[in-house]
């Protein structure tokens, strides 16, 4: 794909200094640009590389007054940070949604429907009784279980497993081996120490603009739904257990795992390798730092949480600050008691 200089400026709303007729067909970062390329400026020490860089254009921010000349074509934008993101987006889109039609084999079940532009890759299968929106994306080695609804604009990557009756929204991205719907881990313990499976009979539900990372597990819920509301984004290897609820614009990142029937709000950043206990109910916007252990649940919005067991982030550093100082405590403690050791055993000789 190729679009000049005057181009990208219209998408992102900026103004060109230097030749907007120049033909972009990469992006790079700005140390690697060659001729072709679009970059972008945004920490200043990377500033050196921009009187150095080959690309055809680099993104700058409109406060921004170069030191010497510039090869490069710049684009002034407000933020040319988030102006370089809108244009991986649009990159993105572009060859994400480039493909269409049906490749061979592979399957469509009884009384399933498909929408239009659709891309259905080799292998792929979908079950009885699915209904796939306009624009879908499913790429080979993709599984659609009976009775699925996927709205418009979903790009399904390869190995996905989407089980019976979940339902994934408009304008969701699966990456490789995610499993929507698997079995929630619910066994009940019997009298002689066995443990009986619980037949898990809910479903999973996706709403629209959510993005699921590789690897990434969703339990169906034991009765209802388990819910990822509009536009969650989970990192790769997730685990989200049966009946938890994850609010609108949440972010998690990788390997955190949140057990059965919790609920987490609104807007809330879960840090890496988080673990939440179950049944809880975490407030919006709420921040969890990475490797925290979460067991109660969090009522006051906006809190920020670090450790294990998390608690006030605040609280959290001066327990770190003490902590550091143990061994001195400790040397002193000893001192002290081996002063008074030695007053004590003075007045026994007296």
């Amino acid at each position: 794909m190729e679009f000049t200089v005057k181009q990208i400026a219209m998408l992102l709303g900026g103004e060109v200094d230097g030749d907007d007729s120049l033909v972009i067909n990469q992006l790079a970062k700005i140390e690697e640009g060659k001729p072709g390329c679009i970059s972008f400026l945004s920490n200043p020490k990377y500033e050196p590389h921009l009187y150095t860089t080959q690309a055809s254009a680099v993104i700058v921010d409109r406060s921004f007054t170069p030191k010497m000349a510039v090869p490069a074509a710049l684009i002034f934008v407000d933020n040319s940070y988030s102006a370089f993101t809108r244009l991986l987006e649009e990159y993105h889109q572009r060859i994400a949604y480039k493909r269409a039609g049906i490749e061979q084999p592979s399957h469509l079940g009884d009384d399933s429907e498909v929408g239009d532009q659709i891309y259905r890759g080799a292998f792929s299968y979908i079950g009885r009784n699915c209904r796939i929106g306009h624009n879908v994306k499913i790429y080979p080695q993709a599984y659609i279980g009976d009775n699925v609804r996927i709205g418009d604009n979903t790009i399904i990557h390869s190995g996905v497993k989407i089980l019976d009756n979940s339902v994934i929204g408009n304008y969701c991205t699966l990456h490789p081996n995610v499993v929507i719907g698997s079995e929630g881990f619910g066994f009940a313990p019997q009298t002689d120490g066995s443990f009986k499976a619980i037949p898990q009979l809910g479903n999973v539900i996706l709403e629209d603009f959510v993005s699921i990372g590789a690897n990434t597990t969703i339990d169906c819920a034991t009765m209802g739904s388990t819910v990822i509301r509009q536009g969650a984004k989970l990192d790769n290897l997730i685990m989200i257990a049966h009946n938890v609820e994850i609010g609108k614009n949440t972010v998690i990142a990788a390997q955190t795992g949140v057990s059965g029937s919790t609920k987490i709000g609104d807007n809330c950043i879960i840090g890496g390798q988080v673990g939440f206990a179950g049944h809880l109910t975490i407030a919006n916007r709420t921040k969890v730092g990475a490797q925290s252990g979460v067991g109660k649940s969090i009522k006051e919005e906006g809190t920020s949480l670090n450790g294990s067991p998390a608690f006030e982030l605040n609280d959290h550093f001066r327990s770190l600050a003490v902590f550091r100082k143990l061994p001195q405590l400790e040397k002193r403690i000893h001192h002290v008691e081996k002063h008074l050791n030695n007053q004590e055993q003075h007045l026994n000789h007296k």
